[in-house]
C-alpha cells in the first residue's frame, strides 16, 4: 500500500540542516529510509538558501523528486511556524508517489502545482484538475519560489501519484441578504442597487454593530458575483457556488464620497450581486463545512495537504488556526502539511483551474478505491 508521514521544524538560522532535520523527523515516523517523493515548503527566511537546503533533503530521502515552494509560514498537524526559519516535510512511500507532470499535461492524476509571480495562463487548460498555492515573495529577493525536482523552478506541477485526491474549498464569506442584478456596464465602480447608491445600499445589510460606523471594515466585506441568484440563496448554494467557482468574491477597494464602491474587478453587465462579510466565526463555521464534506467523501485519507492565506489562519483568529483545529478535531491522527501563502488554487465547476485569496484549500490524499482523480467540493 503505502503510508506518509510529516514533520515541522523550527530554528534561529535558514540552514540546510534544519531542512534535513526536518526530513529525518519525518522518515522515523513514516517508519522507511527512503521514499518516493517528499513535500517540502520552507519558509522565506530560505530565499537564498533554499537550493542547499533541496540537495541535503534529497541525499537524507535517498530521492530525487522533492517538490514543494517557500511560503509566509509552514504548519504540520504538530503547529504552525510563522515569522521565523522553519521547514515543514511531508514523506511518500509505498504506492505513494510524486512524478514530473509532462509538459502537455497529459494523464490522469491529480497535479499539485506552486508558483510566484502572475498565474500562468496554461493552467487554465480543461480536463486537469490543479490544487495548490502561490507565494509572492518579498522584493529584492529571488524570482523561484518553487522547486521541482529537487531544483529551483518558477511553476512546480508534480502529478500525486498512486492516490486519490479530494478538495475543499472554504472562503469563510457569510452573504449579509439575498442577490440583486446590477447594471454592469464594464467599470470598477458600483454606482447603484436596487435604486440606492452602492455604499447606502450596503449600509443597509451591514450588521448594526458595524452599520454606523464612519469607517466600514472593507478588508472583511466583498461583493459576490454570480451569473445565477440561485447561487445566491439561502439555502446552502452559496457555500457550494463558493467552492465550485460559481460565485465569486470581488474585494471592495473604497468607499467613495459619492456613495459608489470600487471594486477590484470590473463588472460585466447581466451579474447578480450579493454582499458578504467575513468574521473569524464565519471562517471556523465554513471551514467545518468543508471538512465534513471532506470527511463524507474520504471518510480514511492517509494524509492532508493545506493551501491557505496568510490573511487565514493565527493573523485571522488572533494567535491560533481554527482552520487547522477543524481538521484536527476530524482526524486526530492524520498526518498534514500546509503553507501560508498569498494565492490558492483549486478546481472549477467547468473543469479549468481558478487562482483564490483568503482561501483554505484542503486536499485530502487517499488509497484510491478506482482509478486517482480529483473531486471538487460541490
Amino acid at each position: 500500500m503505502g503510508s506518509m508521514a510529516s514533520a515541522l521544524l523550527a530554528g534561529n538560522e535558514a540552514s540546510p540542516s534544519l531542512a534535513e532535520a526536518a526530513l529525518r523527523r519525518a522518515l522515523e515516523k513514516c517508519g522507511e529510509s527512503r521514499v518516493n517523493g517528499v513535500l517540502l515548503f520552507l519558509t522565506a527566511e530560505f530565499a537564498r538558501h533554499a537550493q542547499p537546503a533541496l540537495n541535503a533533503v534529497a541525499r537524507a530521502a535517498c530521492c530525487t523528486e522533492v517538490a514543494g515552494g517557500m511560503a509566509a509560514g509552514v504548519f504540520t498537524e504538530d503547529g504552525w511556524v510563522l515569522d521565523r526559519p522553519a521547514a515543514a516535510v511531508l514523506v511518500f512511500s509505498g504506492n505513494f508517489s510524486l512524478a514530473h507532470c509532462s509538459p502537455d499535461g497529459a494523464g490522469s492524476a491529480a497535479i499539485l502545482s506552486y508558483f510566484g509571480g502572475a498565474f500562468p495562463g496554461h493552467w487554465n487548460a480543461a480536463g486537469r484538475w490543479r490544487f495548490g498555492g502561490s507565494f509572492a515573495g518579498q522584493p529584492g529577493q529571488v524570482e523561484e519560489v518553487a522547486w521541482q525536482h529537487g531544483r529551483l523552478v518558477r511553476q512546480c506541477s508534480v502529478q500525486m501519484c498512486g492516490a486519490r485526491v479530494d478538495i475543499g474549498v472554504s472562503s469563510g464569506w457569510r452573504l449579509l441578504g439575498g442577490a440583486f442584478q446590477v447594471a454592469g456596464d464594464g467599470a470598477y465602480e458600483l454606482r447603484t442597487v436596487a435604486g440606492a447608491s452602492a455604499l447606502d445600499h450596503l449600509r443597509r445589510h451591514l450588521p448594526s454593530q458595524n452599520a454606523s460606523d464612519a469607517r466600514l471594515p472593507l478588508a472583511s466585506l466583498c461583493a459576490v458575483l454570480a451569473d445565477d441568484p440561485g447561487w445566491l440563496g439561502t439555502d446552502g448554494a452559496p457555500e457550494r457556488g463558493f467552492a465550485v467557482g460559481r460565485c465569486e468574491p470581488v474585494a471592495i477597494v473604497a468607499a467613495n464620497a459619492d456613495g459608489s464602491l470600487t471594486l477590484a474587478r470590473r463588472i460585466p453587465p447581466g451579474k447578480y450581486l450579493a454582499w458578504a462579510m467575513r468574521t473569524p466565526q464565519s471562517s471556523a463555521a465554513d471551514m467545518r463545512r468543508s471538512v465534513a464534506g471532506l470527511a463524507a467523501a474520504a471518510p480514511g485519507p492517509a494524509a492532508a495537504i493545506v493551501f491557505s492565506c496568510i490573511g487565514r489562519g493565527p493573523y485571522h483568529y488572533g494567535d491560533e488556526d481554527r482552520d487547522i483545529a477543524c481538521l484536527r478535531e476530524r482526524f486526530p491522527t492524520l498526518p498534514l502539511i500546509g503553507s501560508y501563502g498569498t494565492g490558492q488554487i483549486a478546481p472549477a465547476a467547468a473543469g479549468a483551474t481558478r487562482l483564490m485569496h483568503n482561501t483554505v484549500v484542503t486536499a485530502l490524499i487517499s488509497h484510491p478505491s478506482r482509478s486517482a482523480d480529483v473531486q471538487p467540493d460541490s
